[in-house]
């Protein structure tokens, strides 16, 4: 043990002293029930430790060999976007008492954060149209799936469908969590870039207890949400929709459609894309289901002088009340990330999350066209949000390879999570995107596909 690495507040004396108190002379005495012949007695083959500044610069030398978006325009999204985020953000949860927080369980200390969380649901509710909504959620999938298990619980029915135009990792986390709870999952197959409503209608039975659908949903498309929900609600089965929150601020929210549940990811509001996590999920749905809803609420009040105060209000975890009462087990939420979001939104104000959701649709609309004059052509001609598919001639994997060589970040291969999509790439726009940029992009695509 050495004594001159600062991150390390083991010192020679601190180990002496806890071997003399515990009765033994060395640290190999403490290995002595383990046999001989079983021990490793080598050196371990790794590299001999640098000093500091060593350290840093070989570090660095390997990140300065990644490319990021901002280094190269980029067109992944697929569930994680590049956005733009007002520099407040970051000076707002960069503040120790936001930065450091943990769970508000004492009110009398927790008021600043308690109000940063009840403002991030005022503002999610106002977005989705919903009565309610949590503390906030680890991600999208997970409030997916948490929306279904509580939709089970709630009808005492088994069996979820979900289209197949949801993210693949929210039905994978879904997949996992039904098998558990023993519910089943039926998938619902799409149909020209949406959720075929006759194959939902033929699925659906006595036994439904959910209908799960992404609005708009995976592949960029705007789902037929009147349709669906009047299938969804022709028994007791509940409405289940996942949506980006940045597309709510244009479109008209599920809320509006007669929905249960509203669930989704709040990453495209003041949460950077950060190699893919952390994320924050959202949570909203009716007051009938107040009860059973996952996680937190977090309540306004007044206190014994009649000042407005906050605390949490309802709690479904079986840590806060009895086991045989509890409807979920999730432990906590992504109250840091929250607050980006609510920073966020609460810059841009509702006229310029408007405007942004409009950029959006523009851009991604303005690139359809460039990409169809250049040769390249859709997979879907539905209306879309800022995603759209289009069909490569090659492996979308080598015509990503050449686009990163002309120095753009291409779009996501669909055909990873399924094999009859081979060739077809997702791409996503959003406002950040330049005309230029967008130009280029069509060009260069056109260039390789054609």
């Amino acid at each position: 043990m050495t004594t001159n690495n600062r991150y390390l507040p083991m010192t020679n004396a601190d180990e002496r002293e806890m071997l003399d108190l515990i009765g033994v002379s060395s640290i190999d005495d403490l290995f002595a029930d383990i046999p001989e012949s079983i021990r490793y007695n080598k050196s371990l083959q790794i590299e001999k430790a640098l000093k500091e500044p060593e350290l840093v610069s070989f570090f660095q030398k390997l990140a300065n060999e990644n490319v990021s978006v901002k280094d190269y325009p980029s067109f992944l999204g697929a569930g994680v976007y590049e956005h733009y985020i007002p520099s407040i953000v970051d000076h707002v949860i960069s503040r120790s008492e936001f930065y450091t927080a943990y769970t508000p369980y004492q009110p009398e200390i927790s008021q600043g954060e308690l109000q940063a969380i009840f403002e991030f649901q005022s503002m999610i509710c106002e977005l989705t149209g919903m009565d309610i909504a949590n503390s906030s959620m680890y991600d999208g999938p997970t409030a997916l799936s948490e929306a279904a298990m509580l939709s089970c619980g709630h009808t005492k029915k088994k069996t979820i469908l979900v289209s197949k135009a949801v993210h693949p990792e929210a039905r994978a986390v879904l997949a996992t969590n039904a098998y558990g709870q023993g519910f089943n999952v039926v998938e619902i197959d799409a149909a020209n870039g949406t959720t075929d409503v006759e194959d939902l209608e033929a699925n659906y039975g006595d036994d439904t207890a959910c209908v799960i659908v992404q609005h708009p949903n995976f592949f960029g498309s705007l789902e037929p949400l009147a349709e669906i929900e009047a299938i969804a609600h022709q028994g007791k089965a509940q409405f289940v929709v996942s949506s980006n929150p940045l597309a709510l601020g244009l479109l008209k929210p599920p809320g509006a459609f007669g929905a249960d549940i509203v669930i989704g990811d709040a990453q495209p509001f003041g949460i950077s894309t950060q190699f893919g996590g952390p994320h924050c999920g959202y949570f909203a749905t009716t007051k009938k289901l107040m009860r059973k809803t996952p996680g937190r609420l977090v309540g306004q009040t007044v206190d014994e002088n009649g000042d407005r105060g906050f605390v949490l209000t309802l709690q479904a975890r079986e840590q806060h009340i009895r086991r045989d009462k509890a409807t979920s087990n999730i432990c906590s939420n992504q109250a840091l990330n929250a607050l980006a979001a609510s920073v966020a939104m609460t810059a841009l104000g509702k006229q310029g999350v408007k405007e942004m959701a409009t950029q959006n649709v523009q851009k991604a609309t303005y690139l359809k066209q460039a990409l169809k004059q250049n040769g390249v052509a859709l997979v879907h001609e539905a209306s879309t949000f800022n995603e759209f598919v289009v069909q490569m001639n090659d492996e979308v994997a080598t015509v990503n390879k050449k686009l990163f060589e002309k120095g753009f970040i291409g779009g996501y291969d669909l055909g990873k999570d399924d094999t009859e999509r081979k060739g077809q790439m997702l791409l996503a726009v959003t406002e950040l995107r330049t005309k230029n940029e967008l130009d280029r992009f069509a060009q260069e695509l056109g260039a390789i596909v054609v």
